[in-house]
């Protein structure tokens, strides 16, 4: 219920949690919310080549036909799907890294964080290019080389929490009870720790999906006939001053899905952490 009250009271986060609730549905639903699934993969009808929106394609259709609505709502399942994998893979290699970098400290703690100076070094967009062109252009792909550079955050971001804790009283006063370096992990650490983590997460959720588009766009990721929407922006840049149908939904789509995940990462930074929204505001 606080969680509830909160995005009551901030009428941006309600706004971002709407819209990434109906992002999740559309992807779920797709099949049946698609006037013509087939559009989504391999079926193309060249007699409807760039038909203007209207009845019979609320979006328009692209140069082989394909129903342009079809293609953006099955793109959100792509997209949430490349956003899921590389949050969890970040996630899962950043965490226990920047959790042994915090609580031990030391000689592996500087270790730990000179590696993920190196990679943090490089933009986080300009690395995932790069790693992209050495791999096959595919979803997976595109997935892998985006978590390799978004993993040095979660390090970063959890080391600082973990150091925190172990410096807390109530960490040494276990400590000096006897309590095994694991047991004060799990109930201490990696609690105090998941906080940050679901709110930079939410965050992230929109900066990947931008990224990955990015990356479709530049021929790097999702590949035809695969429905992705940097790959669909691509395919009608050309045609924009002509047929401004089959770049603007997709774009539009990726603009709205990154809006309202930051707005959810927004409020529930708030929610969790209204102490560091202060901060913000007064730097």
């Amino acid at each position: 219920m606080t969680v509830w009250r909160a995005f009551k009271r901030d009428r941006l986060a309600l706004l971002g949690a709407i819209i990434v609730a109906i992002v999740v549905v559309v992807a779920i639903l797709a099949p049946w919310l698609a006037p013509a699934p087939d559009d989504a993969t391999i079926a193309v009808h060249p007699v409807d080549g760039l038909l203007a929106p209207g009845s019979g394609h609320w979006f328009g259709t692209d140069q082989v036909g394909r129903d342009i609505l079809t293609r953006v709502l099955f793109g959100a399942r792509t997209s949430l799907r490349i956003a899921i994998e590389v949050l969890v893979i970040a996630a899962l290699v950043g965490m226990p890294l920047g959790i042994l970098a915090g609580y031990a400290g030391g000689i592996v703690g500087d270790v730990i964080m000179r590696i993920t100076d190196v990679f943090l070094a490089f933009p986080a967009l300009l690395l995932s290019l790069a790693l992209a062109a050495v791999l096959t252009p595919s979803v997976s792909n595109a997935a892998i080389a985006i978590s390799v550079t978004w993993w040095p955050w979660y390090t970063r971001l959890i080391r600082a929490q973990a150091a925190t804790v172990a410096a807390s009283g109530y960490v040494t006063a276990a400590r000096a009870l006897g309590v095994s370096h694991v047991r004060i992990l799990i109930r201490h650490v990696v609690p105090n720790a998941a906080a940050p983590v679901i709110v930079q997460a939410s965050l992230d959720f929109g900066g990947v999906i931008l990224t990955a588009a990015a990356l479709s766009y530049l021929g790097l990721g999702a590949q035809d006939p695969t429905p992705e929407w940097g790959l669909m922006v691509n395919q009608g840049q050309t045609l924009f001053q002509t047929h401004w149908w089959v770049v603007t939904f997709p774009g539009l789509a990726i603009l709205v899905t990154a809006l309202g995940f930051n707005l959810i990462g927004d409020g529930l930074r708030t929610i969790i952490d209204p102490r560091q929204v202060l901060h913000d505001r007064g730097s």
